[in-house]
């Protein structure tokens, strides 16, 4: 099974929870334009203010997908 990566954006100050949300439907967009085979996005709400973006990739779309998009860290991801 192929490894996936969870690309995370971080997202500070009052407003980081709606620019989180707001962040991941370009994530989405990307992924259409881009016709790449990756479902999984979505948007974390830390706290008041910290949240954060993601979007799973595998390893042999991440160094595409990182260099495009500049995600701020990644980790692996864990189902």
């Amino acid at each position: 099974m192929e490894r996936k990566i969870k690309l995370i954006w971080d997202f500070r100050g009052p407003a980081a929870a709606k620019t989180a949300e707001h962040h991941e439907i370009h994530l989405k967009e990307f992924i259409a334009i881009e016709k790449l085979p990756l479902k999984i996005t979505g948007f974390e709400i830390q706290n008041e203010m910290y949240a954060i973006a993601y979007m799973v990739v595998t390893d042999n779309y991440m160094i595409a997908v990182r260099d495009a998009l500049k995600p701020h860290r990644g980790e692996i991801y864990q189902e």
